[in-house]
């Protein structure tokens, strides 16, 4: 076949595959004309996950007659004053975007500039121009996009139903607002619940503009950021390092009010972090760049979401020390959501829950109560000891200790060399525990241990059918994004299978009925919200069977003893019988190991009596 020039329609729809990819894609370029227009309040409308209609609304300097012509034309923009690339200071520049639109779909676009008695409008279908005529309208521009992908089918069924391509377009447009806090954004439709983000500005308009979209939890357990390095300006809020999420999609990137994804900045959070969160957890981030435009190339992707630093390692180095430095500022600061969860795993001492279980070192009094909660065990006040040993019920030979809280007392217990991992003696730190047999001492993480026993547990009772749920008196309301909670609504009869029974409460709340019964009381809140950022992460519901380990691993963590509960002796020597009888119990579900053991020579060697 011999070279031919494609037709100017073909050519359009080319280019449309390019930067049309699903009816997000078409917000992104329309609000970001928008934005480039000088636009204070821009509204959003859509109907049928944006496949039906897109309709955005501004009020910024509006078109005459003559760019309207040229904006349906191919690459003619408004946003290059000069012919220099290496200058771009506007979002868009290329000029192809409403002629790519055009092309696939039946697009109007109406405008009026300030100054003009009268709006024009002007209507492309299938890339062919009809108009301008007259319109009335206030000033700004109004952009429909109706139908889209209805003359290429074959792009049409690739896109997801309409609950996926909503989420995808309230992404895009979180996204610009959070670049954008002086801009009034609202997102409505038929298909959706309204959000409405007022402008902010002033002193503080970034942190209160993160609040609105993040959502206040966000802005009362983050650090702000500020410094200068490298030529490069970082801003923003960083999560403390006690406030994570299960997977990296509420980390935020800009550069120079352009939303991106680079690996730069992603590795530089991952460094910045590295010290202080599991490789498995991933902080929440909303990172600014602000840098010189002649120092980093924004053409090196169709929809211009990837870009290219020239001096990458002083990005790296820049973003490492602000989160660093503002981390440090912040010395022992927790999340509040830690904090709630110490506070709540105290009582009166000595006043047993319902249900205690009585006390003896045997297994069977530990299954007495649910395994993932330690149901109706009595729990100790920590005050009143600065001795790192806790109150125990019993006898261990630590008369010694000048605090009495500080000593244990004798309890009947087999022979040492009878258990492998011997009996418990003492608790340290409210987390370890310290066990002795025949001719070791052993230290114990109490929650890395108990996590591990229960995800074995959830795998054997799955294997055996669905997971037994206990109801809740009062169902539990967690209030969660609109995505999020569409996600577990989808997902709901798959979770059932692990004990787990959901339902929607309003637009942007989920109801727990029942839990699975091996959870307990436990961080019930923590868990939906993990299963919800697991399901983001993994795209569709029928996931939900394919991740069964990681599903059960997040039921696992939430559901096992905390890192801070004070134990009786009985509960520990319960737990460490079930570690022995338990299989992979050495290591938790994240592939840490579970206890340490020193042998007595070992313990002689740092004494230096093995001379």
């Amino acid at each position: 076949m011999s070279i031919r020039q494609l037709p100017e329609d073909l050519i359009n729809r080319i280019a449309a595959g390019e930067v049309v990819e699903r009816p997000a894609s078409v917000v992104k370029e329309l609000v970001e004309n928008a934005i480039d227009a000088g636009a204070s309040r821009i509204i959003v409308t859509t109907a049928g996950g944006g496949k039906s209609l897109l309709r955005i609304e501004d009020d910024g300097h509006g078109m005459d007659r003559a760019d309207l012509l040229l904006s349906v034309e191919r690459h003619a923009t408004s946003k290059l004053s000069t012919d220099d690339l290496d200058d771009i200071r506007s979002l868009g520049f290329r000029g192809e975007a409403l002629a790519s639109i055009g092309s696939v779909a039946e697009l109007t676009i109406s405008s009026r500039p300030a100054g003009a008695e009268s709006g024009l409008r002007i209507e492309v279908r299938n890339g062919v121009r009809h108009g301008p005529v007259p319109q009335a309208l206030n000033q700004g521009t109004v952009v429909e996009v109706k139908n889209l992908f209805a003359n290429v089918p074959a792009r049409l069924k690739f896109l997801k139903t309409d609950r996926g391509e909503t989420g995808a377009i309230t992404d895009v447009l979180k996204r610009l607002a959070m670049a954008n806090p002086s801009v009034h954004f609202v997102l409505t439709g038929g298909d959706r619940s309204t959000s409405n983000w007022p402008a902010v500005t002033g002193t503080g308009a970034l942190q209160a503009r993160l609040a609105q979209v993040i959502g206040d939890d966000f802005a009362q357990n983050a650090v702000t950021l500020g410094c200068s390095r490298h030529g490069v300006v970082v801003a923003g809020m960083a999560g403390l390092p006690t406030y994570t999420r299960a997977n990296s999609l509420s980390q935020f990137y800009f550069v120079n009010g352009r939303s991106v994804r680079d690996k730069v900045l992603v590795g530089a959070i991952r460094a910045a972090y590295g010290d202080y969160i599991f490789r498995d957890r991933f902080p929440v981030v909303a990172l600014y760049i602000a840098i010189d435009p002649a120092a980093v190339d924004v053409n090196v992707h169709p929809a211009k979401a990837e870009l290219r630093f020239r001096d990458p390692g002083g990005v790296r180095s820049a973003v490492i020390h602000a989160i660093g430095e503002a981390l440090a500022a912040a010395g022992f600061k927790a999340s509040t959501s830690v904090a709630e969860d110490v506070l709540g795993a105290f009582t009166v001492p000595g006043k047993p829950t319902a249900g205690s279980v009585p006390g003896g070192p045997s297994a069977p009094a530990y299954h007495a109560a649910p395994v993932g909660s330690f149901a109706g065990f009595a729990r100790v006040s920590g005050s009143g000891s600065a001795n790192p040993f806790s109150p125990l019920y019993g006898q261990a030979g630590l008369e010694g200790l000048s605090e009495p809280s500080a000593r244990v007392e004798a309890e009947p217990a087999p022979t040492l060399a009878e258990y492998p991992l011997g009996t418990a003696r003492a608790q340290m730190f409210d987390n370890f525990i310290i066990a002795q047999n025949g001719d070791s001492l052993l230290l114990v993480d109490q929650h890395a241990a108990h996590e591990r026993l229960v995800y074995e547990r959830f795998k054997a009772q799955l294997a055996s059918g669905p997971v037994p749920s206990q109801a809740q008196l009062i169902p539990l309301i967690i209030e969660l994004p609109e995505e999020d909670c569409l996600r577990l609504e989808d997902a709901a009869p798959e979770l059932e299978r692990f004990g787990l029974y959901l339902e929607r409460f309003g637009s942007r709340a989920i109801a727990v009925r029942e839990t699975p019964a091996l959870l307990g009381t436990s961080d019930i809140e923590g868990l939906v919200r993990d299963v919800a950022d697991g399901l983001a992460e993994w795209g569709t519901s029928a996931a939900v069977s394919d991740r069964m380990e990681a599903i059960i691993g997040r039921m696992a963590c939430h559901g096992s003893v905390r890192s801070g509960r004070r134990l009786r002796v009985d509960e520990m020597n319960a737990l460490l019988r079930d570690m022995e009888a338990t299989p992979h119990s050495g290591q938790c579900i994240h592939g840490r190991p579970t206890y340490v053991e020193l042998k007595q020579k070992d313990i002689e060697r740092l004494f230096g009596r093995s001379r």
